[in-house]
């Protein structure tokens, strides 16, 4: 799509929820010789979870694996809806839609491999990001330019918060203080 911003699926999007590894990391799973899992999560990814939440919109993380370091990088920036150990992603989506009392159409799911697929394919806004699995880039509305763990989550939120026109105002906010 050559202008996302004027595309009204960016302005129905009131939650986005996200994979973790591959897509809020690099998609490495680093052990130490104590077994001690480590991954790296960029800082302006964080940012602008931050900012989506500050615009009054929720965030939420749903990974296939489970990890304590997803836990508390969740806890440190507010994110209340972390589904970890999630074998039907669709499912867990379809119960945050019931319970939020959303439709598909009003969510964003950012993914990078197949078994975010039928997410990617059911949401509102299916986001892939550079470095997704062909498959997923394939079937997604949007692929970021970034790659996973380098950005990408932050971009979707700042292309998604512009075409809601929120962008500015939450930027101004920031450099005010």
């Amino acid at each position: 799509m050559s202008n996302p911003t004027a595309d009204p699926r960016y302005q129905a999007i009131e939650l986005i929820l996200s994979d973790v590894d591959g897509v809020l990391t690099d998609g490495r799973i680093v052990f130490d010789n104590q077994g001690i899992e480590s991954k790296r999560f960029h800082v302006r990814d964080g940012v602008g979870v931050k900012l989506w939440q500050k615009a009054g919109y929720r965030f939420g993380l749903i990974t296939s694996r489970s990890s304590h370091i997803v836990k508390t990088r969740a806890a440190e920036l507010g994110i209340e809806i972390v589904r970890q150990g999630t074998r039907d992603k669709l499912a867990a989506v379809q119960q945050l839609l019931d319970e939020f009392g959303l439709q598909p159409e009003q969510i964003c799911y950012i993914g990078d491999d197949l078994p975010d697929l039928a997410v990617v394919e059911t949401a509102g806004l299916g986001v892939a990001v550079a470095d997704a699995c062909d498959e997923l880039r394939q079937a997604a509305d949007y692929v970021t330019a970034l790659a996973g763990g380098q950005g990408a989550v932050r971009e979707t939120i700042e292309l998604i918060l512009k075409a809601q026109r929120l962008w500015d105002d939450l930027i101004q906010e920031h450099s005010s203080r």
